[in-house]
């Protein structure tokens, strides 16, 4: 046999034994008819290599987990749905809600879901609610929108611009390359678990439901009981997440004011994070103070001396004073998951060795803000009339529209007149209230100089021994007519918010009293005449040559 020969015979038997090695690797496809059949099946004793079920055998997975696929329905889009499994106040487009959820809707936060709005023609989500209908309901259309542009797109011709690109898998070909051009892979069970996504982890571009609030030092801590009854100062707070809970605490009224869960500072300076992981950060503001001694709610702040007095003629010798009884958060946030304002009221008293163990009252609540943008905004009318219930609800002012609305305030006794003045002033403004107004409906946020301030007036009658409170909030927008006759544009030129307060008597321990509050808005046209202007006529300059007329001149 010559080499040609033996060669022949090598590659032969090499084709073999490839094609008995595959046999044998091959995991056996199981049919119908197989499992009819009593036949046993014939089996090849051969070492395995890895303890796998057959039912396991799949190409590796991404180092990286798999990519979302993209959403370009705008039926299936949904910016405001924040809760995962939950209704989202106002948020028509939430899967999560039901028609009963719907009825009790007072508007929809997101009104119109639509895609890139440079193609010259795309669908439209339009989400309404019918206050007519018994109880009200929520419309939804998909309606198709033109682009009247003449530069719109036309059609996207680059379909992988839409996805995620999938990264290469590595697999025993390509693994060499892709080592050289990354840091490495980890294919072990344990760094699969590392690149899952953890849930308790937040994102830093929002908060998102059951996050934990983030402080500049660690996190916003709501004490709560957890085993017992005993309060524990170490749970966090999470997002969108209401809480009302009670709790005691044993302490020693020797050493009462060491205590700092005690004081109201503990509770009042955290500065919470305005996203998780960012260098934002939103303090927290006192709106109302509550001092209760052992037999009464006090209507002033009083000294502690003073307080002390009081209690020993009551009896009450030993006692700790200005201990934090009751504490309520209430924080403002957005639909993008960022918190913009945190609000605390607190009732501090005084505590004796009756009143031991101690126990302390915490809620936190959670208010969407309806001024996305910074509007003008003025208070929304509803059926109960009641302020409190009504806080956070508002009203957008449009241009052109001159609007009026109020509601009712009951008052009482027992909260101080500085405090109420307080509340109703945060009420009648509204969240984010402008410093400035575009004069324009297309104004440039850079051109700050052309931007309208916005000028805040406070009226008060002085009266002795008057509780003065603010009643309404008018404002006042001037505008003119600016541009071409044919064409003019509406122009802002001033706007004036005027405060109005009135003096109410004090009210006395135990009475009530209901007072009306307002809020309008009112537009002014205080354009000059138009005059039309004509050119000025021209001027004939012409002059006859000096030898026009000769010779007879």
């Amino acid at each position: 046999m010559g080499p040609r020969g033996l060669l022949h015979l090598l590659l032969v038997l090499l084709d073999c034994w490839a094609f008995v090695s595959a046999q044998a690797g091959a995991t056996p496809v199981v049919t119908m008819e197989d499992l009819n059949s009593t036949e046993p099946a014939p089996t090849t004793l051969r070492p395995a290599l890895s303890p796998r079920p057959p039912e396991t055998s799949r190409a590796p997975r991404p180092s990286s987990g798999p990519r979302p696929t993209p959403v370009t329905d705008v039926a299936a889009l949904c910016v405001c749905d924040l809760s995962p499994e939950k209704c989202d106040v106002n948020c028509c487009c939430d899967p999560d809600c039901s028609s009963t959820d719907f009825s009790i809707f007072s508007a929809c936060s997101i009104p119109v879901v639509m895609g890139d709005s440079q193609f010259c023609s795309q669908k439209a989500a339009i989400y309404s609610l019918n206050f007519t209908a018994d109880p009200p309901q929520r419309i939804f259309k998909l309606v198709e929108q033109i682009n009247p542009s003449i530069f719109c797109i036309h059609i996207t011709n680059y379909k992988p611009a839409l996805s995620f690109i999938n990264p290469e898998v590595p697999d025993e070909n390509n693994f060499d390359k892709l080592m050289k051009t990354s840091d490495g892979f980890s294919l072990n069970a344990e760094s699969d678990a590392s690149f899952t996504d953890k849930p308790d982890a937040p994102n830093s571009a929002k908060y998102e439901y059951g996050v934990c609030l983030q402080t500049s030092d660690s996190f916003l801590r709501f004490p709560s009981p957890l085993t017992s009854s005993l309060c524990s100062d170490n749970n966090p707070a999470a997002f969108l997440v209401n809480q009302a809970v009670k709790c005691t605490r044993s302490i020693s009224l020797e050493q009462c004011e060491e205590i700092e869960t005690l004081s109201m500072a503990y509770y009042s300076s955290p500065k919470i994070l305005r996203v998780p992981n960012s260098g934002t950060k939103v303090p927290i503001t006192v709106q109302s103070i509550v001092f209760r001694s052992l037999n009464k709610t006090l209507t002033r702040l009083e000294d502690t001396d003073v307080l002390r007095q009081v209690l020993v003629e009551t009896g009450q010798v030993q006692v700790c004073t200005n201990v934090v009884l009751e504490v309520k958060y209430s924080l403002t946030y957005t639909d993008a998951g960022e918190v913009v304002q945190a609000d605390l009221s607190l009732l501090l008293g005084a505590v004796s060795s009756a009143m031991v163990p101690l126990q302390q009252k915490f809620e936190i609540y959670f208010i969407q803000s309806t001024n996305r943008y910074g509007q003008l905004t003025i208070l929304r009318s509803t059926t109960e009339q009641d302020c409190l219930a009504a806080e956070g609800i508002r009203t957008p002012v449009l241009f052109g529209y001159s609007m009026q609305s109020g509601c009712k305030l009951r008052l009482t006794g027992a909260v101080t007149c500085r405090l109420v003045a307080q509340k109703v002033k945060s009420l009648l403004k509204g969240q984010g209230f402008p410093d400035y107004v575009a004069p324009f409906g297309n104004s440039r946020a850079q051109d700050v100089l052309d931007w309208v301030p916005v000028h805040f007036i406070t009226q008060t009658s002085h009266v002795k021994d008057s509780c003065q409170l603010p009643v309404a909030l008018a404002i006042e927008v001037k505008w003119t007519k600016y541009g071409s006759l044919l064409n003019p544009q509406a122009k802002i030129v001033n706007v004036t918010a005027n405060l109005i307060s009135s003096s109410f008597p004090e009210t006395s321990s135990g009475n009530e009293r209901t007072i009306l509050i307002s809020t309008a808005v009112t537009f002014v046209d205080v354009s000059a005449p138009a005059e039309a202007g004509f050119r000025a006529r021209p001027a004939i300059n012409a002059r006859l040559p000096f030898n026009f007329f000769f010779p007879f001149v």
